[in-house]
């Protein structure tokens, strides 16, 4: 499944890799069940079903790939555990737009969470190499740090086949904090699910399109209360929440959602003290 957006110079496609489960309560936080089942309903083990939505960013300058979702290296177990159902995979996304691995210039990560960057990698016989053989892999310094370094509640989240093999590679490029990539395509840092958590914004005129990662998982997470479990700090995440939702209504943002079953794009109006998701009615954005 794909979508397309027109921001100026930049052909702006969401590309939905497939599907997973995650536990319901913990997607949400300290929000009731009787009010996030309104949003997203949970099956009979408590799962709701999630999304791994990528970004690719097509410019005249270079092409810029948001995310690789779980990837294809997946044992059996881990299909089991997490429910997953890749529909149609990445790469046979990619396909259906007509852009081959070797045409992406850059991957951006937003952490590397295994659902996150999965697809960084993959394998050639034995070996495990870089998916996307000329891009230059972004990753904030503090997240590759974290990711190589984790402690006992984060270990399961970062799966190291999915990133060191980037470094051996050469194809890494750590960086910390914000960094405009080309111009009208900037890495802005939203620390709160991990500390050194990224997002991306691409500009074009007055038209902004913002991708949220897991600051914002997905449009049912608008709310401010609306915080993940997983947020290593909920408190971060509620503070950057604030500042990038009252950005999204002062200068009419679409946000971009990477883990929304249904909805790739939407934009952010407040009513009284609240934010609120809206469809996105034009795909033409200027």
């Amino acid at each position: 499944m794909v979508e397309r957006l027109s921001v100026g110079e930049f052909e702006i496609w969401a590309l939905r890799e497939g599907y997973f489960y995650l536990d319901g309560g913990a997607m949400f936080g300290v929000v009731p069940k009787v009010l996030w089942e309104k949003k997203t309903p949970a099956d009979s083990l408590n799962r709701i079903c999630l999304a791994t939505n990528s970004l690719l960013i097509r410019g005249r300058k270079a092409n810029i790939l948001v995310e690789t979702g779980l990837g294809e290296k997946l044992s059996a177990k881990f299909k089991e555990v997490y429910a997953v159902e890749l529909r149609p995979g990445l790469k046979a996304a990619l396909r259906e737009i007509g852009c081959a691995p070797e045409e992406i210039d850059f991957v951006i990560n937003t952490h590397l969470h295994f659902d996150h960057c999965g697809h960084n990698t993959e394998l050639a016989g034995e070996d495990l190499v870089p998916a996307f053989p000329r891009a230059v892999y972004l990753i904030q310094r503090g997240e590759w740090e974290a990711a190589l370094n984790p402690n006992e509640r984060d270990k399961a989240s970062y799966l190291p086949e999915n990133f060191w093999p980037l470094q051996e590679k050469g194809r890494v490029e750590l960086i910390n904090g914000n960094k405009e990539v080309l111009p009208g395509v900037k890495i802005i840092l939203t620390p709160g699910h991990t500390a050194h958590h990224q997002s991306v914004l691409i500009t074009s005129g007055s038209a902004n399109v913002f991708y949220t990662g897991d600051l914002i998982p997905t449009s049912a997470h608008v709310g401010l209360p609306y915080i993940m479990s997983y947020d290593l700090f909920p408190l971060e995440t509620l503070k950057t929440k604030k500042e990038v939702l009252a950005k999204a209504v002062a200068e009419n943002w679409v946000l971009a959602y990477v883990h929304d079953p249904k909805v790739f794009f939407s934009r952010i109006k407040k009513e009284k003290d609240k934010f609120i998701s809206e469809p996105l009615e034009n795909s033409f954005l200027s």
